[in-house]
Formats: structure tokens, sequence, C-alpha cells
């Protein structure tokens, strides 16, 4: 079955050994400077980066926000005033860099602040893995 690279453009370690040459656009393996367009939820944000002509998701790395149907406006919103529209940088991990949705997962830095830690720190999120009221973890 082929790849989907409109709905998962991003491929995981594993799929870059046999898929890398079939993949439209360029696979993100390195930090990269990007325009927060759109914030998802409490831990997703869709960006626009320059090496690419479309938008695309980020997954906030080693943290969970509530899901949206189970009280996450909050995180969603505080998130928002934050970064949406702003310029951030992604810092990516190589050896974990896609979810299982397809989703590239990076460190959010804004001016300085890991916004990632931030949202913890202020309890808007759990760091990943640990016990949660939020429910299920899905990244």
């Amino acid at each position: 079955m082929a790849h989907d690279f409109q709905k998962y453009p991003e491929l995981t370690n594993s799929q870059m050994q046999i898929l890398y040459f079939d993949s439209p656009h360029r696979q993100i393996t390195d930090d990269f400077i990007a325009d927060v367009v759109k914030v998802t939820d409490g831990d997703t944000i869709r960006v626009k980066w320059s090496e690419r002509n479309f938008n695309f998701p980020v997954r906030l790395a080693n943290i969970n926000a509530q899901e949206m149907q189970n009280g996450g406006e909050e995180a969603k919103e505080w998130l928002k005033k934050e970064i949406e529209g702003e310029e951030v940088e992604v810092k990516i991990n190589k050896k974990n860099r896609v979810g299982k949705y397809g989703r590239l997962i990076g460190t959010i830095m804004y001016a300085g602040v890991n916004i990632n830690q931030m949202s913890e720190t202020l309890g808007y999120a759990k760091k990943f893995g640990e016990p949660s009221i939020f429910g299920e973890i899905k990244i």
C-alpha cells in the first residue's frame, strides 16, 4: 500500500529507510524556525515553514494536555495567547521525531522560553507518561 504523504507528511525513522526518496517534500530531521499559524489544542500546533508549501502539525514533546472534549479549552487558550502568530524554534529529537498519528514531535522555544515546560509548570499539561486525570494519552 502506498504511503499517503498528504495525510501523513512526516515519515517515522523506520519509514525513512524505505520511503525517503519517494517523499514529495523534505523530511524534517533538524531543529527549525517556523511561524505558528494555529493552536489546535493544548499540545498540538500547526506551523508554516519556509521549506514547505503547506502548514503542518507539531505535537509538543514530553507533555500531555487535557483533550478538548474533556475541558482542554483552557490549555488551548493559554497556548494560543502565548504563541499563535509568533515565530518559534522547533527542537527535534532525532530518535523520536514522529508520533503514532504521523505528527512531528518537537520542543517549542519562544523568546528563550521552553513552552512545553512552561505549560507543565503552569498546570496546563502533565509530563508525558505520568498518571493523569486527563485520560488516555494519544500522541
